[in-house]
């Protein structure tokens, strides 16, 4: 199958985080034919993940997995339509090329070739949903696993990386702070109950604290920065400047090293919170909204030495960015992540793959294959 024709397929499909994901998902299965597919929903009632298996699945193979849904692009340049695949010599453009349409699109053509190959050990395609909102589909996915597989041999994560394999990234945790005071007319700010003034005294502990962890660690040299972050994005309070601010909201997150839970550092967030809280005299209330933990150093270099005699590439110790390798690797699936582009691409205007990237990815794939193929 070609995958210029596939990719410009999934390109076609706006596949948004938080939004219903069915046609998405058909346009995946269309190009599934030939094996065992299984749909996964998710709680939410109009999101479902896909699990495709090629080959036996009573005994142990490999799982291939990749996510859907793609960043919007409101407020972006874009030279052409972002949702049209546009051919620029060996550049293919449109939002998801890179990010990770280009690795779905390398897997579903192979799909054919994989079926008709003699596999002694399966190939499972692993398609989950909203990834880009905190890798929330596929927990669903791999939770329903053992009914669906033998426990897999290792998981291919095909995040871009310029077909390196990496062994390792850092967790996240990320919520929402709401703190509640009292509303009134500024005339008088004795009568109400400032939100903005407690949100500010907790932003400069976060920024205090973030100031730590790099001084103090825990450090991980394989890791740009070397240590866990702490980082205030999004505050939202006040609607006039003459009506005393009741609500204020703070988005923040935490990416850790290995060793550390993103969990240890937001509990102490929470903690001075609630004392800045009781300080101040408002409510707080906190709601998470992304998560997922990191991915460590493997115990064993088998999948490592696999993929770099697959790709002809060396190992990458560790990147910053998050994948859910971390999620397979919790559940005892040996984790690494592979896949085609380069992620300084991701996520920006005019994002696009190139007609090598595609074909070293299909490479690899070849690779896997005929490595747990019966011999002719």
């Amino acid at each position: 199958m070609n995958v210029e024709t596939i990719l410009a397929d999934l390109v076609a499909v706006p596949s948004l985080p938080g939004t219903p994901n069915r046609v998405m998902t058909d346009c995946l299965r269309n190009y599934l034919a030939g094996a065992q597919v299984t749909e996964i929903p998710g709680p939410e009632g109009d999101r479902f993940n896909l699990f495709a298996t090629i080959g036996p699945r009573d005994v142990p193979g490999y799982v291939l997995s990749g996510h859907s849904d793609v960043v919007p692009v409101e407020g972006q340049d874009w030279a052409t339509d972002p949702f049209r695949l546009t051919r620029d010599g060996n550049r293919l453009i449109g939002r998801g090329t890179t990010d990770m349409k280009g690795f779905l699109a390398c897997v579903l053509s192979m799909v054919p070739e994989f079926a008709a190959m003699d596999l002694r050990r399966p190939i499972h395609v692993a398609l989950s949903y909203d990834e880009e909102i905190g890798c929330r589909g596929v927990g669903h996915m791999i939770a329903r696993l053992p009914g669906l597989c033998a426990p897999p041999l290792g998981c291919i994560v095909g995040e871009p990386s310029d077909m390196r394999p990496v062994l390792s990234h850092k967790g996240k945790q990320a919520i929402a702070i709401t703190i509640e005071g009292q509303a009134g007319h500024s005339s008088n700010p004795a009568l109400g109950v400032n939100a903005l003034y407690p949100a500010g005294e907790l932003l400069v502990w976060i920024r205090d604290r973030a100031a730590r962890l790099a001084t103090e660690g825990p450090f991980d040299p394989r890791f740009d920065p070397p240590h866990s972050t702490l980082q205030a994005g999004v505050i939202r309070g006040g609607s006039a400047v003459n009506i005393i601010p009741d609500r204020a909201v703070i988005d923040i997150e935490v990416r850790s090293v290995p060793g550390q839970a993103p969990q240890e550092v937001m509990a102490e967030v929470l903690a001075e919170l609630h004392a800045v809280a009781a300080r101040s005299g408002v409510r707080a209330s906190s709601a998470e909204f992304s998560s997922y933990p990191a991915l460590p150093p493997p115990e064993g270099d088998d999948l490592s030495r696999l993929l770099a005699r697959w790709t002809g590439q060396e190992p990458l110790a560790a990147v910053s960015y998050g994948t859910e390798a971390g999620l397979f690797h919790a559940a005892g699936i040996p984790s690494i992540i592979c896949g085609p582009g380069s992620i300084a691409r991701a996520h920006r205007a005019n994002e696009f793959i190139l007609d090598e990237e595609l074909e070293a990815c299909r490479r690899m794939l070849l690779a896997l294959s005929a490595e747990i193929s019966a011999p002719a």
